[in-house]
């Protein structure tokens, strides 16, 4: 009875002096929305980074020239002098590798135009050069058709799988399997249609048509380093899967022993490992912000508390000409001190989830609700905090802040002297 009372003379507190407390309670509030906001939005990017590069498909990684993440311009110089990987080198990667489930070989060519009679895509096409088992180690499904077969790999058939959104383009009423299209002035007979992946950071993954890998080459040169996508038959496989491949890789292409790969591994873990890399010293950074603003705060609320008990002397008087103790009077300015620091925690947490879900109607990627405990939105060499476990940490700080900056102003009531307080004007 005593806390609920506690809570209400507080609540009343905030109704009574409505200015001062708004001011108090957005000093809590932005010092959360900061750290909160943030991570959400964090959070939201990296749910848009495995959308997109789960189209490698689970238990899979993929062999390039360069690596995926951006080098500066030190690094340059060596991936510069790289040799490609070549066609006939990947091939023979393919027929040596026979640990894994799929080895899926790839080049691409962008910023094409098809067309269908008068219609025409705009100039943002990706054209993929794809060998039969591509589709599968890029996690792309036929919707309609069928992918192409291996003899039409080898004969470097004009066929092609087109994407969704160049479906919608060229094909907004009709069915596109069998029909003729044009790129770059080649025309491909369509056999299949892939499944809507969506967009992706800014992107669509149906933006595209997939034609054999030897026809791409054929018509935009084989000057061109080759992908290779391996992808393990399950888990437990994949480690070995992939250290077989970089032995495999290094022989074809005579890797010296003791010297580095001449080439780059990398996998969705990888990729993600590296955006929480990239971007651990921002939230480290927001982290310091907020502490400093919620400090900040807790000054205000230790001045607020104060006023508060100069305003309300005589009251503290009367309740201990009534009985009340010295504990009692601590606990109530305490938790009147709590209550405004959880007030503004909330607004906070509220606010800026609400901020950092934004990003997410950008990028047209799943949102991370406030109570969500299954994406890890801060990741730290010891612990990992989640979005629920993010907001119940700051609601705990919140209290922790409440706490200190009250103790002196509830002390300062709990000590004064009741004649003295009921005589005070």
């Amino acid at each position: 009875m005593q806390l609920q009372e506690s809570i209400g003379m507080a609540l009343n507190a905030i109704r009574v002096n409505k200015l001062r407390s708004v001011l108090t309670l957005l000093g809590i509030g932005v010092g959360v929305f900061s750290i909160i906001g943030v991570m959400t939005a964090m959070g939201v990017l990296q749910n848009a980074i495995e959308s997109g590069v789960s189209q490698l498909g689970a238990n899979t990684f993929q062999i390039q020239k360069y690596p995926q993440n951006n080098f500066n311009d030190n690094q340059r110089w060596r991936y510069r002098n790289r040799k490609d990987i070549t066609y006939d080198q990947a091939e023979l990667f393919y027929d040596r590798m026979k640990l894994a489930k799929y080895v899926g070989l790839e080049v691409w060519s962008g910023g094409k135009v098809a067309e269908y009679k008068k219609l025409k895509t705009n100039p943002s096409v990706g054209v993929a050069g794809e060998s039969v088992d591509g589709l599968a180690t890029n996690n792309w499904n036929v919707e309609f058709g069928r992918s192409f077969t291996e003899n039409e790999v080898q004969s470097a058939a004009k066929v092609t799988v087109i994407g969704s959104d160049v479906i919608k383009k060229l094909f907004p009423m009709g069915n596109p399997l069998g029909e003729l299209i044009r790129v770059d002035g080649i025309q491909y007979k369509v056999i299949g249609t892939l499944e809507d992946k969506g967009a992706v950071m800014g992107g669509n993954q149906g933006n595209m048509v997939v034609i054999p890998i030897t026809t791409h080459l054929n018509i935009y040169g084989k000057d061109r380093s080759v992908n290779i996508m391996v992808m393990a038959r399950d888990q437990a496989s994949y480690n070995d899967v992939l250290e077989s491949s970089r032995g495999i890789l290094r022989v074809i292409r005579q890797n010296p022993p003791g010297e580095p790969d001449d080439f780059e591994i990398f996998s969705n873990d990888t990729v993600i490992a590296q955006f929480n890399e990239t971007t651990f010293m921002i939230k480290i950074g927001a982290l310091g912000i907020a502490c400093i603003a919620l400090l900040a705060a807790g000054v205000g609320i230790m001045n607020i508390m104060l006023v508060s008990v100069t305003e309300r002397t005589k009251e503290i008087g009367i309740r201990k000409a009534l009985g009340a103790t010295r504990s009692n009077v601590l606990s109530q300015f305490l938790t009147e001190s709590v209550v405004f620091s959880q007030i503004g925690g909330v607004i906070g947490i509220i606010s800026g989830s609400v901020m950092g879900n934004i990003v997410s109607l950008l990028l047209d990627a799943p949102p991370i609700y406030p109570w969500n405990n299954s994406v890890a939105i801060l990741q730290t060499p010891f612990i990992d905090f989640t979005a629920l476990q993010m907001n119940i940490t700051a609601l705990i700080f919140c209290s922790f802040i409440g706490i200190v900056f009250g103790v002196y102003p509830a002390w300062k009531a709990a000590n004064l002297d009741p004649i003295e307080a009921l005589r005070f004007e």
